[in-house]
């Protein structure tokens, strides 16, 4: 057997291909820590979810927590001729920037259970930005748990905000230090009035 069974990379080269298509096509804006931090958050959740299609920009998908977790479909709650696969939580839409959006069901907006383990998962990744040295250390790249596309757009994500908080100069700051420059800025805008 050859010591480089694959010595031509098959395998690995599409998967490098389209991590770079995806980030090709990415429009970056300068964001603050606030928006980083929501936008993170709420992306972290819905990428938690499995799913076997490609997202597109701009359409809107539908989170459904089932038995075995949470699942990201191109089915909306009012679709299935038979029975939903699971609860309904709400409808998604990713953005070019591939950071995603969640609008909860009014019954997932009600649901106590749910609302708390929202709130847990958000403590949590609070609790990781505060104690970060670097904002951009708490940047995902990707789960071992995760199928192939949210691997890719987990990676994305995280390329994505980072590019973001350098725009806004706040990448390499803590997330004490990039608060302060939101309150330095309303002091400023503030003194201007």
């Amino acid at each position: 057997m050859p010591v480089n069974p694959n010595p031509q990379g098959k395998g690995l080269v599409p998967v490098l291909q389209g991590l770079q298509q995806h980030w090709e096509r990415v429009h970056i804006q300068p964001k603050q820590i606030e928006q980083v931090s929501l936008e993170l958050f709420t992306s972290l959740f819905v990428l938690q979810s499995d799913f076997r299609f490609n997202p597109v920009p701009g359409q809107d998908y539908w989170l459904y927590r089932c038995s075995q977790g949470y699942r990201l479909l191109l089915v909306g709650p009012d679709e299935w001729s038979g029975k939903a696969p699971g609860y309904c939580i709400g409808c998604c839409n990713l953005h070019q920037d591939r950071t995603w959006t969640l609008s909860l069901t009014a019954e997932s907006a009600n649901d106590e259970d749910l609302l708390a383990e929202i709130e847990s998962s958000r403590a949590a990744l609070q609790d990781r930005l505060e104690s970060a040295e670097q904002l951009e250390d708490v940047m995902p790249s990707f789960s071992e748990h995760q199928g192939y596309y949210g691997k890719a757009l987990t990676f994305i994500l995280g390329k994505s905000l980072t590019t973001s908080m350098a725009l806004s100069g706040i990448n390499e700051l803590s997330y004490e230090q990039a608060r302060g420059l939101l309150t330095q800025g309303s002091q400023v805008e503030k003194k201007k009035d």
